[in-house]
């Protein structure tokens, strides 16, 4: 069975930086796209970035802020995020396609004092 789970969530003052994590284990596949999701309290969920081989996309609100990267396998993947704001508080999940599935981590929280 695929797990997907993320680290690397805290609490950060604005303006500070935080690395999150995401790695798949269990499978022997390689994801073909993987992306970082958010959902503030009251908000809906949204992209925030995504890479494949088609390439990669950021949400405006976080463009040349935060940065995904992976390893080699596309098993690890990583978002380092500068310049927080308070507005970027969320919950930030990871999902992996791997196969066809669509698969998601348990999510981190990331509190952005001001």
């Amino acid at each position: 069975q695929v797990h997907v789970v993320e680290s690397g969530g805290g609490l950060v003052q604005a303006g500070g930086s935080l690395r999150l994590s995401c790695i798949a284990s269990g499978s022997i596949y390689t994801p073909v796209a993987v992306a970082w999701y958010r959902q503030a309290p009251g908000k809906e969920r949204e992209l925030a970035a995504s890479m494949s081989n088609g390439g990669i996309t950021y949400a405006d609100s976080v463009k040349g802020r935060f940065t995904i990267s992976r390893e080699h396998d596309w098993k690890k993947v990583y978002l380092q995020m500068n310049n927080l704001k308070p507005e970027d508080t969320a919950v930030y999940s990871c999902k992996m396609v791997i196969r066809g599935h669509q698969l998601w981590g348990q999510g981190t929280q990331v509190t952005v004092s001001s």
